[in-house]
């Protein structure tokens, strides 16, 4: 499985589920967005069933839980302005890294990776939280899900990534939690590592098609290095 890694000089890394926990902050957004509703919490068990394929996509998937599709059409406006006012208020608060995150970022710059950060996440909640966590110096490059007309499972962004580092996809690793990840990695022609926490629409990463699952970021760096040094 780890052949494909073999000549990769750049990594692509997700930031919710992969290196940030941030279910708590989409719980305390989401509740006081829907609050303002007047209706009642929904629970974390239901938000990581539903977070991974961007804001809007997000914020429909609430409204859906008391709407119709004519329901949420009426409210989707008034709900996403609100849920960005209370994300942006309340923004890392309740994130945390997941282990070795930092250990597997400074691990991989060390051995000569180049990093990107590619995102679902508006970059306007996305560079603040990099920030504030202290990983925002990892990265050469940050696209958010607002930074193309297309985001992840779309290869669009990859696809960025790999022009602004003058690689070809196959010399570029994508590493995530999803199979969002792994299905932009597939169609952009990156190999693809998965890490088997995070949130993946409630299915079991097993189940996605990747080049291998790594248990943190430091063995993923372990892993790339090993393949390099092999050649």
């Amino acid at each position: 499985m780890t052949a494909v890694l073999r000549g990769v000089k750049a990594a692509i890394i997700d930031l919710d589920g992969t290196m940030l926990d941030t279910m708590g902050d989409f719980e305390v957004a989401l509740n006081n967005m829907r609050a303002e509703l007047g209706l009642g919490p929904v629970t974390v068990a239901q938000i990581s069933l539903m977070v991974g394929k961007g804001s809007e996509n997000l914020i429909r998937r609430v409204l859906a839980l008391d709407f119709d599709e004519a329901g949420v059409a009426a409210r989707f406006e008034r709900a996403y302005e609100s849920y960005q006012r209370h994300y942006i208020a309340i923004n890392g608060e309740h994130s945390d890294a997941y282990p070795d995150v930092e250990a597997g970022l400074r691990a991989m710059q060390q051995r000569g990776l180049r990093l990107a950060c590619v995102t679902n996440k508006p970059l306007a909640f996305a560079l603040p939280l990099l920030k504030r966590k202290g990983l925002d110096g990892y990265f050469e490059v940050l696209y958010g899900g607002d930074s193309f007309e297309k985001k992840k499972p779309h290869p669009m962004p990859l696809l960025a990534a790999c022009e602004f580092f003058g690689l070809p996809p196959a010399q570029v690793v994508a590493i995530g939690d999803s199979s969002n990840d792994a299905q932009a990695a597939r169609a952009a022609g990156c190999p693809v590592l998965t890490v088997p926490y995070g949130y993946n629409h409630g299915v079991s990463i097993h189940e996605t098609d990747s080049d291998g699952i790594v248990d943190t970021l430091l063995h993923a760096a372990d892993l790339i290095s090993t393949q390099n040094t092999a050649i």
